[in-house]
């Protein structure tokens, strides 16, 4: 070691660098951190995060919209409507969804009303969110959906079958707005179907199958 090393005690043999030289280093490397420390903070805020055993529950407000086929070319109206849905995350990335909610539609032929009839249709769907930590978590969702036919007005005597069942596929996306609240975009496409009657007679079958698109806001349990 020479004398210049001896007389500096804040000399670093393994660096070669002195005291100062090495503080200004650390400041610089420390610095950088703090800038990335800072942008992970605002793309995963920890607040926002959803995970195992958690609960979401969101009001939307959806657009029904028919994508109806039959053999006589039976149009469904379109309606907008409430809908309230229930998620519980069975792990952070995994979560159930029960969506509740009921439409009225009217039913035409050739552009002449035949009357109305409303959908209870709950839809149990399976997701997976792709970021649930960050502040945009998107995901996707499958399931199966249970269509109630009821308060049927068809023209005599028309009418449709009670039940329903198909699948459901899902896409959408929370965006965080506060420590345990969210904006929801969310679609869906929802497969339905009925028997058209006429006296008891089966004259058609008319596929609904809507597309469902929806907004709401949701809060974390």
């Amino acid at each position: 070691m020479g004398i210049a090393e001896k007389r500096n005690p804040h000399y670093y043999p393994k660096t070669g660098q002195t005291g100062p030289e090495l503080g200004n280093y650390g400041g610089v490397k420390m610095k950088k951190n703090l800038v990335v420390l800072s942008a992970v903070a605002v793309l995963f805020p920890l607040s926002a995060m959803a995970g195992q055993g958690d609960w979401l529950v969101r009001g939307r407000v959806i657009q029904v919209d028919p994508s109806e086929s039959s053999t006589l070319n039976l149009g469904v109206s379109t309606n907008t409507v409430p809908e309230l849905d229930f998620s519980y995350f069975v792990t952070s990335n995994v979560a159930l969804e029960l969506i509740l909610g009921t439409s009225r539609h009217e039913v035409s032929l050739g552009g002449a009303s035949l009357g109305k009839v409303s959908l209870l249709p709950p839809t149990l769907t399976a997701q997976y969110h792709f970021s649930p930590g960050a502040q945009i978590s998107p995901y996707v969702g499958a399931g199966i959906n249970y269509t109630r036919f009821y308060d049927v007005g068809l023209t005599s005597p028309l009418d449709v079958s009670k039940n329903s069942w198909g699948g459901a596929l899902q896409a959408g996306m929370d965006i965080a707005v506060g420590k345990t609240t969210f904006i929801n975009l969310d679609v869906k496409k929802i497969y339905v179907k009925t028997d058209v009657t006429s006296g008891g007679t089966k004259i058609d079958t008319l596929k609904i199958d809507p597309v469902v698109f929806g907004v709401g806001f949701g809060m974390r349990f």
